[in-house]
């Protein structure tokens, strides 16, 4: 019988600042020097910031963290590229992005310690997602909000390779390109799922080829190039507002630290590679961008370095000092309505609290 090809594809990738702070000027983005530093700012709060918090977790001061070092080119040029009103929907690794778009950092140091109040938050921004692929059906289902709405809003949600195995992935992507939502989903491909190495995660040889089979647009972009990351994520931005739905972005990077602080990544993988992927380190690439150019030098960087220092130290300082919130503060902002089963157990716990209070007494 004879075979009819219905479909061939090949995935684009792009970059475009290589690891010596070179360019390629033919498809370098739109940018002015104010904002090429500002993205190096934002990449050197997040880099200062998460050194921090990992020492805090190391000295016992604040819960298991996840690490962002090596990953903020990703988030910071996509989330840099956003409007004020565009949604973010992250998963655990996101500091970087929600830093970008605003976020408090004492209210950062309260999150990893667990304070639900630190949640509140300000803008279209959700709060960490600690299950895996969840918060990619919350982005499918703010899109089509907004598309329903008739607002020119669109909603980019990051996930990691790891998340690519779950079926609400699958649900998500394939519900969004139906009914073409203006939604990014912005795979960070680092590697590993934990202990599991991309190559065991799956048997095709890119992520951004699966978005054909959703049929919507995909690219492979370079994810320690900030400029290849904002230029991709622009693109797919303006097809999401002219109505042609979803992109798939996935963003090849590497997870310099552990998955967490709970986990040791020298058990899985070598000493060797993680020195491949420190040569390709995205802040020192756009930082020999920056003085090869003459966009900034030395005293610029190190200027930069002592006031992020500073601020940070004095919003840990104060995130520190808050007391924790009450036992029963868990049953804040799940719902807008407790379910019955959680309202039993808020009530079980008052009782509880109550019993041992007059017990102290």
């Amino acid at each position: 019988m004879p075979r009819t090809i219905i479909k061939q594809f090949e995935v684009e990738h792009l970059s475009i600042l290589d690891e010596n702070g070179n360019i390629d000027e033919s498809i370098k983005p739109e940018l002015s020097d104010d904002r090429l530093k500002e993205m190096y700012h934002h990449m050197l709060v997040a880099r200062t910031f998460d050194e921090k918090l990992f020492k805090l977790q190391r000295s016992g001061k604040i819960g298991t963290y996840a690490q962002v070092k090596g990953q903020e080119a990703c988030q910071i040029g996509s989330a840099i590229a956003l409007e004020k009103d565009d949604w973010v929907v992250p998963s655990f690794r996101e500091m970087s992005a929600m830093l970008t778009r605003g976020a408090d950092k004492v209210k950062v140091v309260q999150s990893w310690n667990g304070d639900v109040r630190s949640y509140n938050g300000s803008g279209p921004n959700l709060p960490t997602a600690i299950p895996i692929a969840s918060q990619l059906l919350h982005a499918t289902g703010i899109a089509w909000a907004e598309k329903l709405k008739k607002t020119n809003n669109v909603v980019l949600t990051f996930f990691g390779d790891g998340a690519t195995s779950e079926g609400d992935t699958h649900e998500a992507m394939n519900f969004a390109a139906d009914f073409k939502l203006p939604v990014i989903f912005f795979c960070q491909n680092n590697q590993w799922a934990i202990s599991t190495p991309r190559s065991h995660q799956m048997a095709n040889e890119t992520i951004a080829q699966r978005a054909v089979a959703y049929g919507m647009k995909g690219i492979q972009v370079d994810g320690n190039d900030v400029l290849a990351v904002y230029k991709a994520t622009k693109e797919a931005i303006e097809n999401a507002r002219a109505g042609n739905g979803p992109t798939l972005i996935e963003g090849v990077t590497f997870r310099m630290g552990d998955h967490t602080t709970s986990d040791d990544s020298s058990k899985y993988r070598t000493e060797e590679m993680v020195k491949e992927w420190e040569a390709k380190d995205p802040l020192k690439r756009l930082r020999a961008y920056l003085q090869n150019k003459g966009i900034a030098d030395d005293g610029h960087f190190n200027w930069e370095l002592d006031t992020i220092t500073k601020e940070i130290d004095e919003a840990v300082e104060a995130g520190l000092a808050i007391a924790p919130p009450p036992p029963e503060n868990m049953f804040e902002h799940i719902y807008e309505q407790l379910t019955p089963d959680l309202q039993e157990q808020q009530e079980a716990l008052l009782a509880e609290l109550k019993e041992m209070q007059g017990g102290a007494q």
